[in-house]
């Protein structure tokens, strides 16, 4: 079984002073960090994902700003790829599926921001593909979210998704637990 890991929209709008601040991202960006590492010294391929955001009213990763950018600590290397993606489906008109084809990828390892939007939508996406997942959840990040007026914190919206990912969708584990195996 070829694996990947996937890192997806890990970018400047998502950290302090971005247009899109998510709770902790920097804890969510040393495990990525740590898994990257991993990748590199084994080299294996790695996927990074980034959204841009043409949407008429968008408010984040806007085109031409330094928002949309890949975070400075996992900038993408020569060998590794980068898919541009205009939907929270990483999938959905992207080059994606192409990519795991041609390099007979049937596993990835998925990582990124936001836990209740892209990494969802992705890992969910991945079943239809046939591809088996592993979603490791201290490498994710999100925010909190309004509904009905009330105010759901961050750590339950994330957990919520967490447990509702994990079994049916992937294995959701954390980084220590990859990094052991």
């Amino acid at each position: 079984m070829k694996q990947a890991l996937l890192i997806i929209d890990v970018q400047n709008d998502y950290f302090e002073g971005g247009k899109s601040e998510l709770c902790n991202p920097a804890g969510a960006l040393q495990n990525i960090e740590k898994i990257l590492m991993i990748f590199r010294e084994r080299k294996l391929p790695v996927v990074h994902v980034q959204h841009i955001n043409n949407s008429e009213g968008a408010t984040f990763f806007l085109p031409d700003t330094s928002g949309v950018l890949i975070h400075k600590n996992l900038t993408p290397i020569d060998g590794e790829f980068l898919v541009i993606k205009h939907a929270p489906n990483s999938f959905f008109e992207t080059n994606l599926s192409d990519i795991l084809k041609e390099n007979n990828i049937n596993s990835v390892i998925i990582c990124g921001m936001m836990t209740h939007m892209c990494i969802d939508t992705t890992t969910r996406a991945c079943k239809d593909f046939g591809i088996k997942v592993t979603l490791l959840e201290d490498a994710c990040a999100t925010k909190d979210l309004i509904f009905n007026k009330k105010t759901i914190p961050a750590n339950m919206v994330h957990e919520t998704f967490m447990a509702s990912l994990n079994g049916m969708f992937a294995n959701v584990i954390k980084t220590s637990e990859w990094v052991q195996d």
